[in-house]
């Protein structure tokens, strides 16, 4: 009996120590997980740091990239201000030196000399020659006879020797004449005569002499006179007219 109890017992005890084997390996199979787990967990975290920084290095990258990128739109957007800027200037100047151009080439078209007939004569004048005869001369048009004298004896001081010259004298002693300013309207007249006395107007010049002698209560020196015009130009409208006033002084 006792060898069959003892038989039967060591079937059971051996199950027991299978059991704590299992146990036991299912015990260092937990710890491996476990250690494996925690390995993992930590290569985990390890890896989602590294990943965590390369976040931020890629966001700082970014942010400076984005920064460089506004800073070269604004150097842009200034290198554009400077452009128009610049093309504004550039046009203002273009401007200016047409407008310059322009004054330059007007100013020496007023100094370019002008070609100019007068009493059967062509010469060369200034613009501003001209012009100041001109205006004297419209003096004498409009009557005025003293605006007239001024003008006239300005133009000769400034232009003895221009081609109008003897035109501006003749016209300066009418002008004497209509302020009855009769001896200096005498040595007009005669200036012109004894510059130029093949002048269109010398023989008008020389009736005027007379004219004004008589005016000067001088009847014997306007005869003379009138003697000396029809015998240099005897076949003048001035003569003619000489020789009826004449008739009348007798």
């Amino acid at each position: 009996m006792l060898g069959l109890a003892g038989a039967l017992a060591l079937p059971a005890q051996a199950g027991i120590f299978d059991d704590d084997e299992a146990r036991k390996a299912i015990l260092d199979l937990r710890q491996k997980l476990e250690a494996s787990n925690e390995a993992n967990r930590a290569k985990q975290a390890e890896l989602n740091a590294q990943m965590a920084d390369q976040l931020s290095q890629l966001k700082r990258s970014l942010l400076d990239l984005n920064n460089q990128l506004e800073a070269m739109r604004a150097e842009m957007a200034r290198m554009r201000g400077q452009d128009e800027q610049l093309a504004r200037d550039v046009a203002e100047l273009q401007r200016k030196t047409k407008d310059v151009q322009t004054g330059i080439d007007e100013r020496i078209r007023k100094l370019e000399p002008i070609s100019v007939t007068l009493d059967d004569r062509q010469f060369l004048a200034d613009p501003e020659e001209k012009r100041l005869y001109d205006e004297a001369f419209g003096h004498i048009r409009s009557g005025d006879f003293v605006a007239a004298g001024s003008g006239l004896s300005a133009f000769l001081k400034r232009y003895p020797a221009s081609g109008y010259a003897d035109s501006a004298t003749f016209w300066l002693g009418n002008a004497q004449y209509g302020q009855r300013q009769y001896k200096e309207a005498i040595a007009s007249f005669r200036s012109l005569l004894a510059r130029n006395p093949s002048h269109p107007k010398a023989s008008e010049a020389m009736l005027a002499v007379a004219n004004c002698q008589i005016e000067l209560k001088d009847p014997k020196g306007a005869r003379k006179t009138i003697g000396e015009l029809v015998q240099a130009y005897p076949k003048s409208e001035a003569a003619q007219a000489g020789r009826e006033r004449l008739a009348s002084l007798k």
